[in-house]
């Protein structure tokens, strides 16, 4: 039996080089492209994903997907091959960012991508989008529910799902992610797990909005790939864990100040007491430059955070 070929764009990002190392480790492609405008020897990727990367199995190919002759050149193959996944981890993510930067960054890039698969008769397409797409309501959603996106990339994320349909000889999933954690996380738990180090550092209480029950659905990087999604945690829960680990008290201010509190001002005092320590930190130990950092977006304190577990949603 033949391994299938796949095709992991943005595979150099935290969700991608993981899936490369699961897919050589496992031995479950015949080939893999990784294809990313950051070459893997300025990714930041750690011993075990260099070598994964290093594999025989694996091709990087450089492109900018937003360009779509870029795009087209890392379809590219041999006549006599065809590419059985394609897995789009690609896309503008870094919280913050404005309408034109998201509009480029993922409708456009994804939408080129799409279209490219679909020319390329591609057996299936995968599309990561976002959990962030549900409200606060009370009651559980369907995948084909009514959604409220409520950060900026689950708007334009939601753009790309409603587009897709629009493609004509497309079969395609797309996987709505929580938040996801785990070895290269940059922006899902890190922020919470350096933040909670820093008051350890500080020797104050880590307090924080809403309460212990507001849902933080997570999800590890490995479990995404075993379409695995058994967590039910809370932030409540999550506290609890960093906590334990770094022996800290944690508190929240509750509901009825979250609710008046002004999300922007908060986030901007939160960072300016978490950014000093943490830059102090790095000069002590020599560290010159790092990927990781202690800001926290004002999207994260809002308390629709994270409410969704991973759906799938299939053409």
């Amino acid at each position: 039996m033949s391994m299938p070929n796949v095709l992991i764009l943005g595979g150099c990002g935290f969700i991608g080089r993981n899936l490369v190392g699961y897919l050589v480790n496992k031995k479950l492609a015949g080939t893999i492209r990784v294809v990313d405008k950051v070459p893997p020897q300025v990714a930041w990727l750690n011993k075990t994903h260099a070598e994964a990367f290093n594999n025989d199995l694996v091709e990087f190919k450089s492109a900018n997907l937003i360009n779509p002759e870029s795009c087209k050149n890392a379809f590219k193959t041999a006549e006599d091959m065809q590419w059985d996944l394609v897995i789009n981890c690609a896309g503008e993510t870094k919280p913050g960012q404005t309408d034109p930067v998201y509009q480029e960054g993922i409708l456009k890039l994804s939408l080129n991508c799409a279209n490219e698969a679909a020319k390329h008769k591609v057996k299936h397409y995968v599309e990561l989008s976002s959990g962030n797409m549900h409200s606060s309501d009370k009651v559980p959603h369907k995948e084909d529910g009514p959604v409220e996106p409520w950060t900026y990339v689950a708007k334009w994320k939601k753009q790309v799902e409603d587009q897709l349909s629009d493609i004509p000889d497309l079969p395609y999933t797309i996987l709505r992610l929580p938040v996801v954690y785990g070895i290269g996380d940059k922006t899902g738990l890190m922020p919470r797990i350096m933040a909670a180090a820093i008051y350890k550092k500080l020797g104050e209480t880590m307090k924080l909005l809403w309460n212990s029950d507001l849902k933080l659905s997570t999800v590890h990087v490995d479990d995404i790939y075993n379409v695995v999604d058994c967590a039910d945690s809370t932030q409540g829960s999550v506290s609890t864990i960093l906590a334990d680990l770094f022996d800290i008290r944690v508190d929240y201010y509750g509901n009825i100040v979250s609710t008046v509190v002004d999300l922007v001002g908060a986030a901007d005092d939160a960072n300016d007491k978490h950014l000093a320590p943490w830059a102090e930190a790095c000069r002590r130990d020599g560290i010159l430059n790092t990927p990781l950092s202690p800001h926290m977006d004002p999207e994260i304190g809002r308390e629709q955070t994270a409410t969704t577990r991973i759906y799938a949603i299939c053409s």
